[in-house]
C-alpha cells in the first residue's frame, strides 16, 4: 500500500512546476519563487489540502487531475496568443504600405494640379492687369462724380438761396443754409480740401448775407423796444404802437436766427481762442444774444478804449461797474420779452445768462490787456484785484450767475499775476501787522469802555490780526483753483506764525513784570487766535479745502507726512492744527508764569500766618465771637487784590483758568506748608477751618458756586482736625488696627477707605489723616 502513494507524491511534485498561479476551490497559490526552489510550495500546498491525516490522501488524484487540466488551458492561451501577434503585426504593416502609396499618389495629383495653377495665374494675370485698370478708371469716375454731384448740389442750393432770398422767402432761405451748414459737416473727413474750401466760402458767403438782413431786421425791431437800455428802464417809456405786431416780429426774427445757430457755429470754429488756464470750455453765444450786444459792445470800445478820458488804468471799476449796470438795465426785458421766445422755440438757453455772458466777453479782454501792464505798480495793481474779487461777488449773488461758467477770476490765476498777488498780499499783511503792533493802542482793547462787548478783553493788535486773516480768506474763497486757494492758505500759516513769534518776543521784554496790563494783554492776545480759530478752521469751506490738501497740499504746503494725510482726510485735526499747539503751550507758559508770579506774593504775605502759634489758640468756647486772625489778613487782602486786578485784566475763559489754578496752587501750599507745618490744639484747629471756609473759600465763591471742590486737601484736614476726641481717638485706634492688620484679610471690619468716607473725607489717604490725627495736641505724649 505503501508504494502506490509514493508514486502519486512523484507525480504531483513534478506537475507542480509548470504552474505560475493556481487556484483550487477558494484558495489562492502563488507561482515559486525566481530561484526555482520549489519544496517550499509544494510542502505548503500537502500540508494545506493533505495535512497529517492519511484518510485525507484520497485527494491528490483529484488535485493532480485539477492541475493537470489548467496547466493545459493556459499553454493553449500561450500558444494562441503567440500565432495572433504576428498577424496583426503584418496586417498593420500592409495597411501602413497602402497609406503610403496613396500619400504619394496624392502628392504627385497636388504637384501637377499646382503646375496647372501657376500656369493659368499666369495667363490670366494680363486680364487681371487690365481689369483693374478698368475698375480704378471705374473708381475715379464714381469719385468725380460724386465731387460734381457735391458741387451741383452746391449750386443748387446756393441758387436757391439766392431765388428764396430774391422772393423774401425767409424761412426757406434759413433752410437751404441749415442743409448747406449739414453737407458741410458730412465732407470733414473727406480729402477734398479745395471741395471743403469751396463750400465754407459758399456757405459763409451766403450765411453773411442772410445773418445781416436778419440782424438788420432784428435791430430795427430791438430799436422800437428801446434796446440797448443803457440807463435804468422806466415807466415813462411809451410802448411802440403796434406792440403785438412789434412782438410777431420780434418771435419770427429770433427764431430764425436760432435756425442759423449751426451755420454760424461752423463759421465761428476758426475763430474761437484757446481758453486760458482756470477758464473752462463753454459754448458759443446764441446768435440772437450776439447781435443784441453789438450796439453795447461797440459803446464799451468806445468808453474804454483808445486815448479816452474814461480808459484810465487806475479806475477798473469804471468798465467793471458799466457791464454790471448793463446786467441790470437788460434783466428785465430778457426774462419777459426774449426768455418765452427761446423757450417756445426749444432753445435751451437762460436769455440773460447768456447776455451776461457776453459782457463778461467784454470785461475779460479789458483786463487781459490791463492787468500785464499793472504788475509794477503796487497800489494800482491792489485796486485792481479788489475790484475784481468785488465784480465777482456782485455778478453772483446779484445777477445770480451760474458758478459753472468763469467769471473774471481766472485773469487773476494765470502765474505771473498769481505769483504778483501772492506777494503782494504777504507784503500788505506784514506791514499791516507792523503799523498795528507799533500803534499807541496796540495792546488796549477797543471796546475796553463797553462791559457786555468786552468779554475777551482782547487788544486791538490782536482782533484786527483775526480780522486780516478773515479779510484775506473772503479774498480767495471764490477762487475756481483749489491749488490757488491753497496758496493762500499757506501765506494765513505763515502770518500765523509770524505773529505769535512776534508776541514772544514782546512778551520776553515783558516777562519781568508778568502782573502788568500789557503783559496780560499779551496772554489775551494769544488766546484770541486759537478761541477764534476753531470756528474759523472747521467752517465748511477750510474742510473743503483740507480735503484738497490731502492730493494736492504736498506740492504748496510741503510734505505733511502719513500719519498727518490720514488725520487731515479723517478730518481728525486741521490746517492749523501744529500752530495752534504752539500758541496753546505758549499760552500756558505764560499762565504759569503769572501764577507763579501772584503766589511768590502771596507766600511772602502768608508767612507770619503759617509760623502763628496754633497750638496755643483759646478754645471756640472761650471767644466771644470768631474772627479772621490777625496774620491771614495780609494775604487774604493780597489774594483779593490780584483776583479783582486779574479779573478786570484778563478774558473770561483766561480768568477761570487762571484763579483755579492759583486755588488749586492755594490749596498744595496752605495743606503742606501751614498744616503739616504745625501742631493744632482745639482753638488753632478751629481758627483754622473758620479762617478757611469763612474767608478763603468765600473769595473764590465769587466765580463758581462750591469753591470749597477745590482745596480739598485744606477742607478735609480741618474736618480731621476739628474732630471731637472720641471720635478722634476711636479713628486713630481704627487706622493703627488696619495698619498692624494689613494683608489679613478681615470682612467683618470696615475698610479705612469707608470708615473716612462716612466722616466725609475723600481725597486723603489713611497715611495722611493718621499724620494730621498726630499734629492734634491733645495726644501728643502718647504718640
Amino acid at each position: 500500500m505503501a508504494a502506490p502513494v509514493m508514486e502519486h507524491n512523484k507525480h504531483s511534485s513534478n506537475a507542480l512546476p509548470h504552474l505560475t498561479l493556481v487556484r483550487t476551490g477558494s484558495s489562492t497559490f502563488q507561482s515559486p519563487s525566481e530561484d526555482g526552489n520549489f519544496t517550499d510550495d509544494v510542502v505548503a500546498l500537502v500540508q494545506k489540502e493533505i495535512g497529517g491525516d492519511l484518510k485525507s490522501l484520497k485527494k491528490v488524484s483529484g488535485l493532480l487531475e485539477q492541475l493537470t487540466l489548467e496547466n493545459k488551458q493556459l499553454e493553449e492561451q500561450v500558444l494562441t496568443v503567440s500565432s495572433s501577434v504576428p498577424l496583426r503585426v503584418s496586417a498593420a504593416l500592409s495597411t501602413a504600405e497602402e497609406s503610403r502609396v496613396k500619400l504619394e499618389s496624392l502628392l504627385e495629383k497636388e504637384r501637377l494640379l499646382s503646375n496647372t495653377l501657376q500656369q493659368h495665374l499666369q495667363g490670366a494675370q494680363v486680364w487681371a492687369d487690365s481689369i483693374g485698370q478698368v475698375l480704378a478708371q471705374l473708381d475715379t469716375l464714381e469719385r468725380h462724380m460724386k465731387y460734381l454731384q457735391c458741387l451741383a448740389r452746391i449750386e443748387e442750393l446756393s441758387d436757391s438761396i439766392q431765388q428764396y432770398l430774391m422772393t423774401n422767402s425767409m424761412w426757406d432761405a434759413v433752410g437751404a443754409i441749415d442743409r448747406m451748414a449739414s453737407l458741410d459737416m458730412g465732407l470733414r473727413e473727406s480729402g477734398c480740401s479745395h471741395l471743403q474750401a469751396f463750400l465754407r466760402e459758399t456757405l459763409c458767403f451766403w450765411h453773411k448775407i442772410l445773418k445781416d438782413k436778419l440782424a438788420s431786421d432784428f435791430e430795427e425791431v430791438l430799436t422800437q423796444f428801446h434796446w440797448p437800455f443803457i440807463s435804468p428802464p422806466t415807466q415813462t417809456l411809451s410802448p411802440p404802437a403796434n406792440v403785438q405786431e412789434f412782438n410777431s416780429q420780434l418771435e419770427l426774427l429770433v427764431s430764425q436766427l436760432l435756425s442759423l445757430q449751426t451755420s454760424d457755429d461752423l463759421i465761428s470754429e476758426k475763430r474761437e481762442t484757446p481758453s486760458r488756464p482756470g477758464q473752462s470750455q463753454t459754448p458759443p453765444l446764441s446768435l440772437p444774444i450776439q447781435i443784441m450786444l453789438l450796439p453795447l459792445s461797440k459803446r464799451f470800445r468806445y468808453h474804454f478804449t483808445g486815448n479816452r478820458q474814461t480808459n484810465n488804468l487806475s479806475k477798473p471799476e469804471w468798465f467793471l461797474t458799466q457791464v454790471l449796470i448793463w446786467m441790470g438795465n437788460s434783466s428785465n426785458f430778457m426774462d419777459e420779452k426774449i426768455q418765452p421766445i427761446l423757450d417756445r422755440a426749444g432753445a435751451k438757453v437762460n436769455a440773460r445768462v447768456e447776455l451776461c455772458r457776453g459782457l463778461l466777453t467784454l470785461a475779460q479782454e479789458k483786463l487781459a490787456q490791463d492787468t500785464p501792464r499793472l504788475l509794477y505798480d503796487d497800489a494800482l495793481f491792489c485796486h485792481l484785484v479788489d475790484e475784481v474779487l468785488q465784480f465777482e461777488k456782485e455778478l453772483r449773488s446779484t445777477h445770480s450767475y451760474p458758478r459753472a461758467y468763469p467769471g473774471v477770476l481766472h485773469i487773476l490765476l494765470e502765474e505771473t499775476v498769481f505769483q504778483k498777488w501772492l506777494s503782494v498780499e504777504r507784503k500788505m499783511a506784514v506791514e499791516k501787522v507792523d503799523a498795528m503792533l507799533s500803534a499807541e493802542g496796540a495792546w488796549s482793547s477797543q471796546y475796553k469802555d463797553i462791559t457786555d462787548v468786552d468779554e475777551l478783553k482782547a487788544p486791538d493788535c490782536a482782533e484786527t490780526f483775526m480780522t486780516l486773516l478773515l479779510v484775506i480768506t473772503e479774498r480767495y474763497r471764490a477762487l475756481p483753483c483749489p491749488r490757488a486757494q491753497l496758496s493762500f492758505l499757506a501765506l494765513q500759516k505763515e502770518l500765523v506764525d509770524d505773529f505769535r513769534i512776534r508776541l514772544t518776543q514782546v512778551m520776553k521784554e515783558e516777562s519781568r513784570q508778568p502782573l502788568s496790563p500789557r503783559y496780560c494783554a499779551i496772554l489775551n492776545a494769544k488766546h484770541i487766535p486759537a478761541q477764534n480759530h476753531f470756528p474759523f478752521v472747521f467752517s465748511q469751506f477750510f474742510l473743503q479745502l483740507q480735503q484738497a490738501a490731502v492730493s494736492v497740499g504736498e506740492e504748496i504746503l510741503g510734505p505733511l507726512g502719513a500719519t498727518e494725510t490720514g488725520r487731515l482726510a479723517s478730518l481728525e485735526g486741521s490746517l492749523f492744527e501744529a500752530l495752534l499747539a504752539l500758541l496753546e503751550r505758549l499760552r500756558g507758559d505764560m499762565l504759569g508764569r503769572l501764577l507763579d508770579a501772584v503766589m511768590r506774593d502771596v507766600k511772602e504775605k502768608a508767612q507770619p500766618y503759617c509760623k502763628d502759634r496754633w497750638i496755643s489758640l483759646p478754645s471756640q468756647s472761650d471767644q466771644a465771637t470768631m474772627s479772621l486772625s490777625s496774620s491771614a489778613c495780609p494775604m487774604m487782602l493780597c489774594l483779593r487784590d490780584h483776583l479783582l486786578q486779574l479779573q478786570q485784566m484778563l478774558c473770561l475763559p483766561l480768568f477761570q483758568m487762571f484763579w483755579q489754578g492759583l486755588a488749586e496752587r492755594l490749596n498744595s501750599f496752605i495743606y503742606e506748608d501751614l498744616i503739616l507745618y504745625n501742631h493744632f490744639n482745639e482753638g488753632g484747629a478751629a481758627q483754622l477751618q473758620y479762617d478757611m471756609t469763612r474767608n478763603l473759600f468765600p473769595l473764590f465763591g465769587h466765580y463758581c458756586k462750591r469753591p470749597e471742590n477745590f482745596f480739598k486737601h485744606v477742607k478735609e484736614a480741618c474736618l480731621i482736625l476739628t474732630l471731637k476726641v472720641g471720635p478722634a481717638l476711636l479713628l486713630c485706634d481704627m487706622l493703627k488696627q488696619s495698619e498692624e492688620e494689613e494683608g489679613i484679610l478681615n470682612h467683618q471690619q470696615p475698610s479705612p477707605e469707608s470708615a473716612l468716607n462716612e466722616l466725609g473725607v475723600y481725597k486723603l489717604a489713611p497715611s495722611d489723616v493718621q499724620i494730621l490725627l498726630n499734629l492734634r495736641s491733645a495726644w501728643l505724649n502718647q504718640s
